[in-house]
């Protein structure tokens, strides 16, 4: 269960969230930083529940209760006829 992937984006275990917790001591925010979990394309938009739930496990705190965990959507969502200039008239 160890191996099971909490954030896919940046390929963030199980495992390396305990690892770093138990090597740092960290809080929840630092811990994000150091492993990068909820940083990925997706903006933690996929899993973000997931990152804060671990992350509460793990140190004892609410991620969103210390320091908010910003989700940073992309700056704007784009239909595939936009990428591929493709015009709909």
């Amino acid at each position: 269960m160890k191996d099971v992937i909490i954030c896919r984006c940046e390929e963030v275990s199980l495992a390396d969230l305990e690892a770093t917790a138990e090597r740092f001591n960290c809080n929840a925010r630092e811990l994000k930083l150091r492993t990068r979990a909820g940083m990925g394309f997706c903006g933690g938009r996929t899993c973000r529940p997931a990152v804060d739930k671990v992350l509460t496990d793990l140190t004892q705190e609410n991620p969103t209760d210390v320091i908010p965990l910003k989700v940073a959507p992309p700056v704007r969502p784009l239909s595939l006829s936009d990428l591929g200039g493709i015009k709909n008239d």
